[in-house]
């Protein structure tokens, strides 16, 4: 048995999942999320307050789907509820970011801001100029989005300066110690 795909998944109040013959849905108070699922790998049942995936046969796929789709559920259950959040901190002298309308605005030590227009699902909050909080119901949306506001200026590795996850370690190296011509 899956150590993954075994374990039921307990449904808060306000959340309805509803299985079709290869969909299932979750919708809560957060939005709506649909996934496909394969009917002849598993088999989706919800009974009151839990839900279970169990597998139609043994079988190396057979688990590896029984797995990615009880955590795939798990993950749509906990969005649609209390919603996936990622911090994404910004360091650097004069790097920092604020909000207009839809688009994030970054100063990243280039010539000219970067943008960055936000999905319609994602809902992107800066408490201050040097963090930025991305929620939103799907856990892949929401770490598609950080991973792109990311990747406008990763941490460098010799001064720390970019923009992190905020529980990111960056590990810094000591560079050039002696200088050119140095014995």
């Amino acid at each position: 048995m899956s150590k993954v795909g075994k374990v039921p998944i307990a449904i808060p109040d306000g959340v309805k999942i509803s299985v079709g013959p290869d969909s299932f849905a979750v919708e809560g108070k957060h939005g709506r999320l649909e996934q496909t699922f394969r009917s002849d790998m598993v088999q989706i049942a919800v009974d009151g307050a839990e839900a279970t995936v169990t597998r139609l046969k043994e079988g190396k796929e057979y688990r590896a789907f029984h797995g990615l789709y009880r955590s795939l559920l798990a993950n749509m259950v906990y969005g649609v509820s209390q919603r996936w959040e990622k911090t994404l901190l910004v360091r650097g002298l004069g790097y920092r970011a604020r909000l207009q309308g839809n688009t994030l605005i970054m100063d990243l030590g280039y010539s000219n801001p970067m943008e960055y227009d936000l999905p319609k699902d994602v809902e992107v909050e800066v408490p201050n100029p040097n963090e930025i909080i991305v929620r939103g119901a799907d856990k892949q949306v929401v770490g598609h989005v950080a991973a792109r506001i990311r990747k406008y200026r990763k941490p460098n590795v010799y001064d720390g300066k970019g923009i992190r996850y905020q529980n990111e370690q960056v590990i810094q190296k000591a560079g050039k110690l002696g200088g050119p011509g140095a014995a």
